[in-house]
């Protein structure tokens, strides 16, 4: 009789935020300090200074950067691409994503950690202000399961006032990246009736912000964001993410004064990717004390001694606190560290494999695309058409003539003057009205006469091509049809 299969990840059946009878565990990681959390910190300050900083920063006039999704209007290191260029957006967001798939499968989720916008707000700014007015885990615990008095009363709703101005502080920025700064100024102090519609989006971005970081929290990275779901397919045994070395760590035991290293043996090498293996019989005890701070500190709850598991979002909180053991025990630190699984088990690390070269090379590809169709981007794009339902008219005996409608759209920011020429030795372009200047970032529409002598007509149908200057300097030409008599 076969011997029952034994299931060693029961942790995966459940999550550390929801209990049996399914109602939420809220998560009190306890404050870390480390090396790793100071560069988290200084690469914070970074970001949040240019989410911040960078919409009040201008050029020529106009917003360093701007992305108005709404009305496909994007303002990128000064230069404008309009409604049109959109199909450079969508190129650019792929290569991102291509990117970003890259940069997981060699390094996991430590986008999530260090970088990413939900992390950086609730561990460095809504959680510090937590640590500042209720204390560290186990004084939140003892506030929340204390009765109401006027100190209590105190605290949580000065907390929650700062997390909702904070909430609102954030909500205006990132409307600022969207609308620019000059509206978000302009929502702020004229009447609310004259702007009800952006004063409308302000407010529930606000409530957005606020429900998500003083309620939701790790919520948002455990069971919303796609990209920890998108992580399980990513991941392999060569990745390089936030590791418990179970090698040298188990069998772990708490540990006696005076006592010494434990004499390390290695495990077994076939152990699956995200099982612990079993551990060689000679091995006594290893370097991990369980004291169960790595628990402690996590923000999302869960125990990296386990394996990797997708609620991990590598912030490196649990090395920070193991090292500090470690350093107490006198023991070498780096027992949870970055590594990959065949580091751990093998000793070695293997970047270039097949994956990570298939995706380099598919992104290289994607990159080498998007400069190209930027650099035969235009400053202007140009549409000029025969006006629908008339016929051609005839000059004199030499020279027939067609009415033509035409869209300048100015890309740039600054006004342009604009020129049309026949590409032709003969004819002659009429404009109706005067020459157009477009303003910047912005469309003239007209109509001219385009004349050309009979005898250097083909057909019913013929090709013709304009070009278009501004002060002199050819920007584009555009083809067009010019419609003669049937021969």
């Amino acid at each position: 009789m076969e011997s029952p299969i034994i299931d060693t990840e029961e942790y995966r059946d459940s999550i550390a935020t929801v209990n049996k009878d399914g109602k939420r565990n809220w998560i009190y990681p306890k404050k870390v300090n480390g090396k790793f959390f100071k560069w988290r910190t200084y690469v914070s300050w970074l970001l949040l200074a240019f989410l911040f900083g960078m919409p009040f920063v201008k050029y020529d006039g106009q917003p360093l950067f701007l992305f108005n999704l709404l009305q496909r209007d994007f303002i990128i290191f000064g230069a404008h691409f309009a409604p049109q260029d959109f199909y450079l957006f969508v190129l650019a967001m792929l290569t991102f994503i291509v990117f970003i798939i890259l940069f997981t499968v060699v390094f996991g989720r430590v986008f999530c950690g260090w970088v990413c916008p939900q992390t950086i707000f609730m561990e460095m700014v809504y959680r510090k202000i937590e640590y500042w007015i209720e204390g560290d885990a186990n004084a939140q615990r003892r506030l929340n399961a204390a009765p109401w008095t006027t100190e209590k009363v105190i605290k949580k709703v000065g907390k929650q006032a700062i997390f909702f101005v904070i909430a609102i502080l954030v909500a205006n920025t990132f409307l600022a990246w969207i609308i620019g700064v000059d509206e978000v100024i302009k929502l702020a102090t004229e009447p609310i009736a004259e702007n009800w519609q952006g004063f409308t989006a302000m407010i529930a971005f606000s409530f957005a912000f606020y429900f998500v970081f003083a309620w939701m929290r790790e919520q948002v990275c455990i069971a919303i964001c796609p990209y920890g779901r998108l992580q399980s397919v990513l991941l392999d045994s060569n990745s390089i993410v936030v590791h418990y070395d179970h090698v040298r760590g188990e069998p772990r035991g708490k540990i006696k004064k005076q006592q010494g290293k434990p004499a390390l043996a290695m495990a077994s090498a076939e152990s699956s990717m995200f099982e612990l293996p079993v551990v060689n019989a000679q091995k006594t005890q290893g370097d991990c004390v369980d004291c169960g701070l790595c628990v402690k500190v996590c923000p999302t709850g869960i125990d990296i001694r386990n394996g990797t598991q997708l609620e991990c979002i590598n912030c490196t909180a649990c090395m920070d606190a193991c090292d500090e053991v470690m350093v107490k025990v006198n023991r070498d630190t780096g027992l949870i560290r970055y590594d990959s699984f065949n580091g751990i088990e093998q000793g070695r690390k293997r970047i270039l494999t097949p994956r990570v070269m298939a995706y380099s090379f598919l992104l290289v590809l994607l990159i080498g695309v998007q400069i190209f169709f930027m650099s035969i981007r235009s400053d202007v794009q140009v549409l000029i058409l025969r006006t629908p339902g008339i016929l051609y008219q005839e000059v004199d005996d030499q020279t027939l003539s067609n009415l033509y409608n035409y869209q300048v759209i100015n890309k740039t920011n600054k006004p342009m003057p604009i020129e049309f020429r026949l590409v032709t030795n003969y004819g002659q372009i009429k404009l109706v009205g005067d020459a157009p200047t477009v303003p910047k970032a912005s469309m003239a529409e007209g109509a001219l006469f385009i004349e050309l002598p009979k005898n250097q007509l083909d057909d019913r149908k013929n090709r013709i091509k304009v070009a278009i200057y501004s002060e002199g300097k050819l920007l584009t030409e555009v083809k067009t049809s010019f419609l003669g008599p049937i021969k």
